[in-house]
């Protein structure tokens, strides 16, 4: 009996460790009782009814990157070019996942192929180039549209890498350089605009600050010539009050007195020892004996008249001072 309650308690053991099952985080296992769909699993421990439950799929919940193969595309334009993709997903719904699709990984990289083929078979070469991200948009709709009956969020599609041929990518790469030296060109030139024009501006403003500088100078020049000219006919005037008061006494000082200065010039020529005047100037010599008188009348002086000057030889010869 003994024996009997030995082995029917190892029997009990052994069926309830056949029904226990800890689920892993991040994965849900689906369970099928007969055949058939419960339930999903939850990561913990879980308690199975053995022979009548068993672990049907183990589905991976986090989430997943999906490699997509390099594919040659024929574009709208008719070139070829070879691409590859990747696509990141998560499974929401873990019995949809397993029993919805068969092999949910195969499924989802043929429809993200195809739907790469169309996309981009629809566009031209340049806007494939250019619009990688209207190109993830439009697969990342279209993909997770479809995958969403199969419990799948499809979260990113990235283009990796477009390849056109060969003589494109030459081509390509001309045009470049033609636009860039293209702009360098056009960047030079203006530059080169910019400054004529501000060579041209330098040389206006230098105009203009000559053009006022001469205008400044001509206008000192004639202030100054008019208050030469003032100040000469202040002279003159004063002459002539002198002439008028003294009668001819006054004349004969200045003329007396501008003829000395005239001798005194001559007197400095370095290029003669004597000096010749005419006959004529002789008579104008005499005139300097009267200056003395002038002086003494016009200062009040009392003195006696002094000895006229000696009168020049005929020829009108004055020996120059400290001549040979």
């Amino acid at each position: 009996m003994f024996e009997f309650l030995l082995a029917l308690l190892v029997l009990v053991i052994v069926f309830l460790m056949m029904g226990v099952r800890i689920v892993r985080q991040g994965y849900v296992y689906t369970l099928e009782r007969l055949g058939k769909y419960h339930k999903a699993a939850e990561p913990g421990f879980h308690l199975l009814i053995p022979f009548f439950d068993r672990v049907g799929q183990k589905v991976n919940m986090m989430e997943q990157v999906l490699d997509i193969p390099g594919q040659e595309i024929i574009t709208a334009d008719n070139a070829m070019v070879g691409t590859d993709a990747v696509v990141f997903f998560q499974v929401l719904d873990a019995g949809k996942a397993a029993y919805e699709v068969s092999n949910l990984y195969n499924a989802i990289m043929a429809l993200t192929t195809t739907n790469l083929r169309t996309v981009m078979g629809s566009m031209d070469l340049d806007e494939t180039l250019s619009k990688r991200d209207e190109i993830n948009a439009r697969l990342l709709s279209v993909v997770d549209h479809a995958t969403s009956p199969w419990g799948v969020k499809i979260t990113r599609v990235e283009i990796k890498d477009i390849r056109p041929p060969m003589d494109i990518s030459d081509a390509m790469a001309r045009q470049m350089k033609a636009e860039r030296l293209k702009r360098a060109e056009i960047l030079e030139a203006e530059g080169d605009r910019a400054s004529e024009i501000l060579r041209a501006e330098g040389a206006k403003q230098s105009a203009i600050l000559q053009a006022e500088g001469r205008r400044e100078a001509a206008f000192r020049d004639a202030e100054a010539r008019e208050r030469e000219a003032e100040a000469e006919a202040k002279a003159t005037q004063m002459v002539s009050d002198a002439i008028a008061d003294s009668g001819s006494q006054a004349i004969n000082y200045f003329v007396a007195q501008e003829y000395t200065k005239a001798v005194a010039r001559f007197a400095d020529s370095p290029n003669a020892k004597t000096i010749l005047f005419p006959v004529e100037a002789t008579q104008l010599i005499g005139t300097l004996g009267g200056i003395g008188e002038l002086a003494r009348e016009a200062l009040g002086d009392g003195k006696g008249p002094p000895s006229p000057p000696a009168t020049p030889t005929a020829r009108g010869n004055v020996p120059r001072s400290g001549g040979a």
